[in-house]
């Protein structure tokens, strides 16, 4: 199968993701951790897999977010931990999915993180499933419609001073670093439409479950949304490893 307009606009974007803060440089030791972006057609049209994480969490307990985590030893660093991570955390098989592109790095500087995006076509889409009950409390294939609809939009703000994007689909709300990744990702693939920003909602937002900001203390829990992983610094050659076709 040909892949979508949508999809093709957002590989040719993988090298300069529009996202609305710039990202520091990383340190060198950072710790390494990857996600899997999962696009597909699904019944309600395009649609990206998100996972919640378990409400028994002592980190990001509820928190939606991409399937990933951080880097094992063996690992085909950002691929293999990536594809891994999916099938550990929502049953994914492997076999049917198609990875097209790595994102640019994304580099956490509260918790240390080095978060390379994965991108991926599901080939051989299936029921979603929880893989793992302890880490993961349900898996949903998003529509892309429902996260571009202006509608389900805002931004949110932490005690701390935080201020980003936002979305409230499929009864959860979703922000923080998943959030900021999912803005940039519509506006590269040409599907974001005008939304308000000026509406500007408090955490926790009703209906959210317990958050935690990125990068805050207890982001050390190897529950976290981006699970850390003490190996060596990726102080090697870039981690792109597939090149956008």
């Amino acid at each position: 199968m040909s892949l979508p307009d949508y999809l093709k606009r957002l590989i040719d974007a993988a090298d300069d993701l529009p996202l609305q803060h710039r990202m520091p440089q990383r340190t060198e030791a950072a710790r390494r951790s990857a996600v899997l972006i999962l696009f597909g057609e699904g019944p309600l049209g395009p649609d990206v897999l998100l996972i919640e994480k378990a409400a028994h969490l002592r980190s990001h307990a509820g928190q939606p977010a991409f399937p990933g985590g951080g880097a094992d030893p063996g690992d085909d660093f950002p691929v293999g931990t990536a594809l891994r991570e999916a099938e550990e955390e929502a049953g994914i098989d492997p076999a049917g999915v198609r990875v097209l592109a790595t994102l640019q790095e994304l580099f956490l500087p509260p918790s240390n993180r080095l978060v390379v995006p994965v991108v991926a076509w599901w080939d051989d889409p299936r029921d979603v499933t929880v893989g793992d009950p302890q880490e993961v409390a349900r898996v949903a294939r998003v529509p892309l419609a429902d996260l571009a609809d202006p509608a389900n939009r805002f931004r949110v703000s932490h005690p701390s001073g935080f201020i980003g994007a936002a979305f409230g689909v499929a009864d959860m709300v979703v922000w923080g670093f998943t959030a900021a990744l999912l803005d940039a990702i519509l506006t590269a693939a040409g599907l974001a439409q005008p939304w308000n920003r000026r509406d500007v909602r408090p955490l926790p937002v009703p209906g959210a479950r317990s958050v935690a900001l990125p990068g805050a203390a207890d982001d050390d829990d190897e529950d976290a949304a981006a699970p850390t992983v003490a190996d060596p610094p990726p102080d090697g050659p870039s981690t792109r490893t597939v090149p956008p076709r």
